[in-house]
């Protein structure tokens, strides 16, 4: 897919999301907003996943660690032939699988996530699963940055170092907010890039809510062979929303009848300016 067709995907994305977190009544909007460029690159022009293939071991892998921000993953993943637009409309109701947060209930869904900080030792274990069978596909898992935090990244890291893992990448969603404040006033977690590089990783610093910077990077990897990559993703909680944009109430909020309909309004703007 070119670049011009993502940046469009990467706006309807945010309509879908929006609309179905209105619809619901319940979702992480502000991270959803945030991360969903990179999901949008990883799954239409970097990643070996699709509905055929996924039931197989010779595809790549992807596992998003930080599961509160499920809308973003169910959106790109309908988009992708996992399930239909009607699927996907029955989030958060009675008897739908759709949850707030990742389950395998869901097609597509590779892991449980929701519990912080567990997403990437789940997705050592399949890189280090992947080098021991003498496969050459990649895993990908997304964290938050406040998620960082939690010691069990850590502890994943240093297995992560040792096995020479340079089949994992590991993607920040630096967007500098999390439920409770800024990251670095709950819990100072910089300089991230330093720190994964004492535990033995390749770092790259890129925007994460610009597409030719996100397929710039992707082909780079891995960065360094024997190193795991990760890649920090500085990134705009509620990107796309000119008032959703860096305000923390917006970590989990659903928007008003007129919120909802001054944002597509503004996503509407933008994707004209495309045709």
């Amino acid at each position: 897919m070119n670049e011009k067709n993502l940046k469009k995907k990467s706006l309807e994305y945010r309509k879908t999301i929006l609309e179905i977190i209105f619809q619901s009544g319940a979702g992480h909007t502000g991270g959803s907003l945030s991360c969903i460029d990179i999901l949008n690159v990883l799954y239409n022009s970097v990643m070996n996943i699709s509905p055929k293939n996924f039931s197989g071991l010779d595809r790549d892998h992807f596992i998003q660690s930080k599961g509160h921000s499920v809308e973003a993953l169910y959106t790109v993943l309908c988009d992708c032939g996992f399930y239909s637009k009607k699927d996907l409309s029955t989030l958060n109701q009675f008897n739908s699988h759709f949850i707030g947060h990742p389950t395998i209930k869901v097609p597509g869904i590779e892991h449980n996530t929701g519990a912080l900080g567990h997403g990437l030792s789940v997705a050592v274990g399949l890189a280090l699963s992947k080098k021991i069978d003498k496969k050459t596909n990649k895993v990908f898992t997304l964290l938050g940055d406040g998620e960082l935090s939690e010691g069990s990244v850590w502890e994943a890291c240093t297995t992560a170092s040792k096995y020479k893992l340079d089949n994992l990448i590991v993607i920040i969603d630096r967007n500098d907010l999390q439920i409770t404040g800024k990251t670095e006033e709950v819990n100072p977690i910089e300089p991230i890039d330093k720190k994964f590089e004492s535990f033995g990783f390749e770092t790259i610093l890129t925007n994460g809510n610009n597409i030719s910077d996100l397929l710039n990077v992707f082909k780079k990897i891995p960065i360094k062979g024997g190193k795991p990559t990760v890649i920090i993703a500085k990134t705009i909680k509620g990107s796309g929303v000119s008032f959703i944009e860096n305000q923390i109430n917006w970590h989990h909020k659903v928007p008003s009848e007129d919120e909802y309909g001054r944002a597509i309004s503004e996503l509407n703007e933008k994707l004209n300016s495309y045709e």
